[in-house]
């Protein structure tokens, strides 16, 4: 009799335990406020030291730097050992590989639940950032389903009919205009004016994004420009629009209205924009701006926020080659060094001097354009930079990052963020 009573009172113990670690896990621990994602287009592990150095000298520590979670991301698509953007985006945004060209539907055509989608479920306040256009197939994973990851007048129209994103920022407003107001839709809807009729504020300039107020629920559509937004070295463009930290903050500021918390992502596109035009300086520019964006999101959002920041594909190979001085930047690694070498140079691209297999020399013409604006040259000729077999790089902060540690697959990065919703 005796070890019955004992047996009983050690399954009562271990029940009361179990009832006391669900309340904990529950109601103590609580799911962060606001999750953020960055995705910086092309951010490997070889852009960090070129980066750094470029903003301030080799023993620069950036933003990305400070964050308490690193890992190296695995990074294939289920058919080619490199994925293109829209496989990429695709398994960050839904945690499923496919094959290069789906975007957002799987290999039988039929659409995966995103992340965005997930958090609306969860009562999340959403919203999407980014200084390219807003139906690039890298924001489009996180809203769109198309049958075809080109076909952006289907993509910006899903934006609106699926109405999942409360707050949205960035370029490519001719995809959301009919020809006869200046757009590029042929199916003549004007799909700002349906917005705007849907309860959407739509703002076109940094002054006008800085007056919509945070005081009230807000549903906000800011479309800067008709085509991507303007690299930070484009200096009279870049006087009437938002700087990606601009969106990145005020998105912050108007999504925390949200009792149930908010998820944001962040494409920061024109890193690959630049990489693929061999652009050195602006790669690393907008490599640079995308870190200061981080700075303003962990300082804004708060230490109990989850944060990630990760890449999607490396692309180009940039290198930063030679011995610069310690405290060289900024322009001082561009061009050429004393001894008359490139201190940047590019695996692949439209500066490249060979030729191989169908890929063909540029014109003289174009070369000699070419070779004016930008020095830096290229292992052989392809018309855009080409993706690259490589690892990119995941950082983050926050509940949940942890997981970041040693290697782990790219599809990880949905798994941390659905895991704090």
């Amino acid at each position: 009799m005796k070890w019955r009573n004992q047996l009983l009172a050690l399954f009562c113990l271990l029940a009361f335990a179990g009832v006391g670690i669900l309340y904990f896990q529950h109601w103590v621990i609580r799911k962060p406020f606001g999750i953020i994602l960055f995705v910086g287009e092309g951010l490997s592990p070889a852009r960090l030291a070129p980066t750094r150095t470029y903003a301030g000298g080799a023993g620069t520590r950036l933003n990305v730097d400070s964050m308490p979670h690193a890992a190296l991301m695995m990074n294939y698509s289920k058919d080619f050992a490199a994925p293109d953007q829209a496989a990429a985006a695709t398994a960050i945004a839904t945690g499923e590989r496919v094959a290069n060209r789906a975007l957002g539907i799987n290999g039988d055509g039929k659409p995966i639940k995103n992340i965005v989608e997930l958090a609306r479920e969860q009562g999340r306040a959403t919203g999407l950032v980014t200084d390219t256009k807003l139906t690039d197939p890298t924001s489009a994973a996180f809203y769109a389903h198309p049958t075809e990851s080109t076909d952006f007048e289907k993509i910006a129209a899903e934006f609106v009919d699926r109405a999942n994103i409360d707050i949205a920022m960035g370029g490519g407003a001719a995809q959301f205009l009919p020809v006869a107001k200046g757009g590029e839709r042929q199916d003549n809807r004007d799909l700002l004016l349906e917005l705007r009729g849907n309860g959407f504020d739509i703002v076109r300039t940094r002054a006008e994004l800085e007056t919509i107020p945070a005081w009230r629920r807000p549903k906000l559509f800011g479309v800067f420009s008709d085509a991507d937004l303007a690299f930070t070295n484009q200096v009279e463009e870049r006087s009437h629009q938002p700087s990606l930290s601009d969106m990145v903050r005020r998105a912050i500021q108007l999504l925390q209205y949200n009792p149930g918390g908010y998820l944001l992502v962040i494409d920061a596109g024109l890193m690959r924009k630049a990489a693929q035009e061999n652009n050195g300086e602006r790669t690393l520019s907008q490599t640079v701006e995308l870190d200061r964006a981080i700075g303003i999101a962990r300082s804004y959002g708060g230490p109990r926020s989850t944060i990630v920041v990760c890449g999607d594909v490396a692309i180009g190979g940039l290198s930063l080659n030679g011995f610069p001085f310690r405290k060289d930047s900024g322009i001082a690694l561009l061009g050429f060094n004393s001894a008359g070498q490139p201190w940047i140079t590019w695996a692949t691209g439209l500066h490249g001097s060979k030729s191989y297999g169908p890929a063909k020399i540029p014109d003289k013409d174009a070369a000699e354009t070419q070779q004016s604006e930008q020095p830096e040259p290229a292992a052989f000729y392809t018309k855009s930079a080409l993706v690259t077999v490589e690892d990119v790089v995941a950082f983050g902060s926050g509940p949940g990052t942890e997981t970041l540690q040693g290697v782990v697959e790219s599809t990880t990065v949905f798994e941390i963020l659905r895991d704090e919703l």
